[in-house]
């Protein structure tokens, strides 16, 4: 494999050093688990140094309730600067009508997007947890299974993947105010447009939750929603590349109702140096570095997969078309959570996941999810998914061998040597 050239992005914790011993050992010893390791967890990633230093400035002095030019605080001059700049920035990188920033994380930017379309007791349609889609999606246990009415839909038992034929025969059926699309854990490609037909024909909205795929849809490697759909929700981490936080993308009709519904529905004050690094992470993602990064994160997923289905590993739909994939570890006589926790002590992590019509809890399920975006910001390939699902193979073989991980553990700090992101 060829050597990477070494990143120079550099955390500057000199202050911190001085007053706070305890905290610096702490982030720095995470730092060096985060480089020492391989992250393959494909709702992380890493961000520029360009981002961290956002993050650490002076807007999170500021108090801006409110929106630009309509503050409920005095002195906002700059700071409205700042997020109308992050603002036009998300909404050229989507092509989206409208765009609201200040959402703190992904599950209230989607609470917020359902009080925007919904009232309480109104009916939506999305895929169920345990086929991939998200506790945000109508859990039981969340605000959207208890305020609204869930009806969900599943994918094909045979081919693990979205039937539209049937989603769109149970939407007629039931017909729900909003028809939601995106997922957390579906490892294909999603065909947004036939989403968007089947809600047009029984008058439902459209709503697409794309905090995982985001980065690939603005790069054109996946299908994006946001120019035709009702509401678009984000999260502004994991493909995308920039700081913990969210936004609604949405056409300009709903603008009103989505900013009140974030607005004082929802939240306060907004976190403006987030949202200054947030503008930062989507200029980042308008270069054609980012495009080529999109299209590595894709094709290093498509490796790693047919690597470990190589190796005798089932992959949950035969593959992936986007930056992560689904491992059934049963037939290794493993649960996820072991092989979630076995790879963990060998510098590899992951997370364990149901698979679709799982029997078994989803607390120790029968698989684990794997992505490569943060890897792939680190400079990683083919080759070395190649690598990986060979090292992730010997520990789901012989996940309670102690020699096994160690072995395992010193290749990965070898190879982690030559993917040195944060100096």
């Amino acid at each position: 494999m060829k050597k990477a050239k070494k990143q120079k992005h550099k955390m500057h914790l000199e202050a911190l050093k001085k007053a706070d011993k305890l905290l610096y050992s702490l982030i720095l010893r995470e730092k060096e688990r985060q480089m020492q390791g391989i992250e393959l967890i494909p709702s992380e990633n890493l961000v520029s140094e360009a981002v961290l230093e956002a993050l650490a400035t002076v807007p999170t002095n500021k108090y801006s309730e409110g929106y630009p030019g309509r503050r409920y605080y005095g002195g906002n001059e700059i700071i409205d600067k700042i997020e109308l700049l992050a603002i036009k920035r998300l909404k050229k990188l989507f092509k989206a009508e409208h765009a609201n920033v200040q959402p703190l994380s992904g599950s209230p930017a989607n609470m917020a997007a359902f009080f925007a379309l919904m009232k309480p007791g109104d009916k939506f349609m999305a895929l169920r947890l345990d086929m991939g889609g998200h506790l945000t999606h109508g859990h039981k246990v969340n605000f959207s299974g208890v305020l609204f009415k869930a009806v969900h839909y599943a994918v094909d038992p045979k081919t693990e993947m979205l039937d539209y034929d049937a989603i769109e025969k149970l939407a007629k059926k039931e017909k729900p105010a909003v028809l939601l699309s995106g997922y957390t854990a579906y490892p294909r490609a999603i065909d947004f447009r036939r989403f968007k037909e089947i809600a047009d024909s029984i008058g439902a909205y459209s709503m697409a939750d794309i905090a995982h795929i985001a980065g690939l849809c603005c790069a054109g490697v996946h299908e994006n929603p946001a120019p035709y759909f009702d509401v678009v929700t984000t999260t502004t981490h994991k493909t995308l590349r920039g700081p913990r936080g969210a936004a609604i993308m949405c056409k300009a009709e709903l603008a009103n109702a989505v900013d009140k519904a974030v607005f004082p529905f929802l939240q306060g004050g907004p976190h403006e140096n987030v949202i200054a690094a947030k503008a930062v992470a989507f200029k980042e993602a308008m270069q054609p570095s980012f495009k080529r990064y999109a299209k590595q994160v894709v094709k290093n997923a498509k490796a790693l997969a047919e690597e470990l289905a190589a190796l005798g590993n089932r992959i949950v739909s035969a593959g992936t078309d986007n930056h992560l994939l689904l491992v059934d570890v049963t037939s290794k006589g493993i649960t996820g959570l072991e092989a979630e926790k076995a790879l963990e002590k060998a510098g590899i992590y992951c997370n364990k996941n149901t698979i679709p019509y799982d029997k078994r809890s989803p607390w120790d399920p029968s698989g684990i999810r794997l992505g490569t975006p943060a890897a792939t910001t680190r400079g990683m390939k083919e080759g070395e998914m190649q690598l990986l699902a060979y090292l992730i193979n010997r520990v789901l073989e012989k996940p309670h061998s102690t020699a096994t991980i160690k072995s395992v553990k010193q290749q990965v700090q070898e190879l982690c040597k030559e993917f040195i992101f944060y100096a």
